[in-house]
């Protein structure tokens, strides 16, 4: 069977069955050496807009994808989340606060200077603030108290108190070159004059929403991609995706739209790849809104305040009137599974306790009620609109059943770069977000996304709604220095049933990752999301 010989699956069979297509078309690969020499570009369409060049500016997939053809993190992490060796070829404790990382060999910067451990050093230190930036990495640095170059290949990292997850972290950190980012800004990165790295491709040139393109890296010390030159264009409309991919003008395309799905399944020129994603949709509500922030109003049109979504009995009304099932099933096609907390079933820290929460449009219009909104109340909800694929149709979806129970919403899409701003200065009273937990374990998202805000501690990097529970903020704190990992693990669980019992956010549901490609092109699809040409091969079919 072949990819496209799959078209009477269901959508989580096909999830399945299209991993092990993508084995195979592997194993072929590697049993008979046939692989096609490349002369044109492989033409990547992305599916959302990558925002900045600089790898230590905004932690979001599209600038992950892009920074990680050009640089590198210590320790990389396959498809479905193991931790590889990368620029570290080993990492270990030695001792409760301090990791110690072996440095690869003979690796060079893209302009033929070694690379060393002043190159990490440096790069830990510049996460801790990016001027500008939207949301960093800071979070994820904030327990190492110094990083020593011990000698030229070996690093050892010192934190304030044990920190099991450091070599988690690493995967998202690129290292960047300190002679050429020692007194760069993000604008250096975007002109090119910074983009200096190790990884299989150098920069080339970067039109912001537009391509960024990238030439091979001759002297790499891995496997050499098939490919001389990749183009990456950012193509957030789902139909002219798939419509440049069928006509020939990409290659390989992200997120293809869920109702094109049986068409490219039936096309012998396309390849279709799907994994689970790790990614979930939440609604965010906005604890603490800015002084100029759009108001949530009643029914004359008069600002409320406070801000209703603090009122315990209204999240829970609103997470309540949310038909998530119906959502998964007619927004999204089946190409999502509901749920009713960050981590999905199976992986660690997953709360097997925590429900998927029931949809009661009545019990919440009481619900409501109950908390002093009898008529209810109006307010906008916000989506990116080149972010992930159905974004704004799922906020329309949700804004009709809040509707329904007396909370007139009304949506407001914007790019993500107007998104980031309003959603990241409490400028909105609720969005619709996503996030990734490519770390396998929800210890990196909660800290970063849910505990109190702290900006000075480098805590709660993306806690935009500026939620805040002490308990919750212990419970994160000490299950991050944690060595024990079914302790930590437990405590996370109740991290996420406090969340649950708070409502702090309402999850929606996860992710499938799809990927359409033609021309013999097959990759292993990544539960991170991201598109990665060292990661792809030519096949014959």
């Amino acid at each position: 069977m072949d990819a496209r010989q799959a078209g009477q699956l269901s959508p989580r069979i096909l999830s399945s069955t299209i991993r092990i297509v993508a084995a195979m078309l592997f194993a072929c690969v590697a049993a008979t050496g046939q692989v096609s020499a490349q002369t044109q570009p492989l033409r990547i369409g992305m599916s959302a807009a990558v925002t900045s060049m600089d790898p230590h500016y905004y932690n979001a997939t599209p600038n992950l994808t892009v920074a990680f053809h050009v640089f590198e993190s210590l320790v990389a992490q396959d498809g479905a989340g193991k931790l590889l060796p990368s620029l570290a070829v080993s990492w270990r404790p030695v001792g409760d606060t301090v990791w110690e990382f072996k440095l690869r060999d003979g690796v060079k910067w893209h302009d033929g200077r070694p690379f060393t451990a002043g190159d990490v050093a440096f790069s830990l230190e510049r996460v801790k603030n990016v001027p500008g930036a939207p949301g960093g990495f800071a979070s994820m640095v904030n327990t190492i108290k110094s990083v020593e170059a011990a000698d030229p290949l070996t690093v050892r990292i010192t934190t304030t108190v044990p920190s099991p997850n450091i070599p988690i972290f690493m995967t998202f950190i690129a290292i960047v070159s300190a002679e050429h980012g020692r007194n760069a800004r993000t604008e250096d990165y975007n002109s090119g004059k910074a983009m200096i790295g190790t990884g299989p491709f150098k920069f080339d040139k970067y039109v912001s929403g537009e391509t960024v393109e990238l030439v091979r890296n001759e002297q790499w010390w891995g496997t050499k991609p098939e490919w001389p030159r990749v183009v990456f264009r950012i193509v957030p409309n789902l139909a002219v995706r798939t419509t440049s991919l069928l006509a020939g003008d990409l290659d390989v395309i992200e997120a293809p739209a869920a109702a094109d799905l049986e068409r490219l399944k039936a096309d012998s020129r396309i390849g279709l790849y799907s994994t689970k994603s790790t990614r979930v949709s939440y609604v965010n509500p906005i604890f603490k809104p800015a002084a100029d922030a759009d108001a949530i109003t009643d029914a004359a049109g008069k600002r409320i305040e406070p801000t209703p979504v603090q009122n315990l009995k209204v999240r829970r009304a609103l997470s309540m009137a949310i038909n998530r099932a119906g959502i998964v099933d007619r927004v999204m096609l089946g190409t999502a599974e509901v749920t009713g907390q960050i981590m999905p079933a199976g992986l660690y820290s997953y709360a097997p306790d925590v429900k998927v929460p029931a949809y009661d449009p009545v019990a919440a219009k009481k619900l409501l009620a109950d908390a002093g909104y009898p008529d209810g109340f109006n307010l906008t909800l916000t989506a990116a609109n080149d972010r992930v694929p159905y974004n704004v149709e799922v906020a329309q979806a949700i804004a009709q059943m809040w509707s329904r129970i007396g909370v007139n919403t009304k949506v407001n899409g914007v790019p993500t770069s107007v998104y980031t701003g309003i959603a990241g200065n409490q400028r909105i009273p609720a969005y619709v977000g996503s996030w990734g937990t490519t770390s396998m374990e929800s210890g990196t998202t909660l800290s970063q996304l849910l505990r109190s805000y702290d900006k000075d501690g480098n805590k709660g990097t993306y806690n935009w709604s500026r939620y805040s529970n002490p308990e919750l903020d212990r419970l994160v704190d000490t299950a991050l220095a944690t060595v024990d990992p079914k302790e930590r693990e437990r405590m996370l669980q109740d991290a996420t049933r406090l969340l649950t019992e708070d409502q702090a956010l309402i999850p929606l549901f996860h992710f499938l990752n799809f990927w359409a490609t033609r021309n013999g092109i097959a990759y292993e699809p990544r539960a991170d999301g991201m598109t990665l040409a060292q990661n792809m091969r030519t096949v014959k079919r």
